[in-house]
């Protein structure tokens, strides 16, 4: 039985719910790996980043099938854009925390310093809460959580600016500058990754409003 328009919709939504999940569990894994050194966890993400890769493309030439076929208007054309723009930065997202999880492996063994550990820690906990957010402002099109978005990244912008200022009371830096300067990279990772879901947020007030909006 063919589906109706309306189906093949739902069913793009919900894929994209999916490939969200897969992201936040990856953010988390990949966070939790660099924080612990957990070599496992770090592979569990570098393999899961395949399957990310694959449903994020799959859904890109969805949403131009449907398009080609349906030649929707107005809202599901709104919204048949506004997936296709999620995904690719879901996959974006999904990179920065394969970078992450690649990191691992380079900061697993030597010289560590507990502060900075927390830091991340902490800095991957409010990223992974705001990707969840720009995921339910989605699914909801809850156009009030789309605009706190900006307003929830700017905590993990500040504990960006503060790695720096602990970074930078270290005395012995020299010692252990290559897990330092990985560890730079992985909070860059994860302010990347934030700044990702603000952009969601956007297109979220887009789907709902039809006007777009640079926060």
């Amino acid at each position: 039985m063919r589906r109706t328009f309306h189906e093949e919709l739902k069913d793009l939504k919900d894929e994209v719910v999916v490939i969200g999940r897969l992201v936040e569990t990856s953010i988390e894994n990949a966070v939790n790996s660099l924080v612990t050194g957990d070599l496992g966890l770090a592979a569990e993400v570098i393999i899961g980043d395949d399957e990310i890769d694959r449903r994020a493309l799959a859904a890109e030439e969805q949403c131009m099938s449907v398009v080609a076929r349906q030649c929707p208007v107005a809202r599901d054309l709104r919204l048949i854009f506004s997936i296709l723009f999620i995904s690719v930065h879901l996959e974006r997202m999904g990179d920065l925390a394969l970078n992450m999880a690649k990191t691992t492996k380079k900061t697993s063994t030597g010289e560590s310093q507990p502060e900075l550990l927390e830091l991340i820690s902490e800095m991957g906990r409010q990223t992974q809460g705001i990707v969840h957010a720009s995921l339910k402002a989605f699914v909801d099109r809850d156009l009030e959580l789309a605009r706190a978005l900006p307003q929830l990244d700017e905590p993990i912008d500040q504990l960006f600016k503060k790695f720096f200022k602990e970074l930078a009371k270290v005395s012995d830096v020299e010692n252990f500058f290559e897990w330092a300067s990985n560890m730079v990279l992985a909070s860059r990772f994860l302010e990347r990754i934030a700044d990702h879901a603000v952009d969601i947020g956007e297109r979220v007030s887009y789907l709902v409003t039809g006007k777009m909006e640079e926060w």
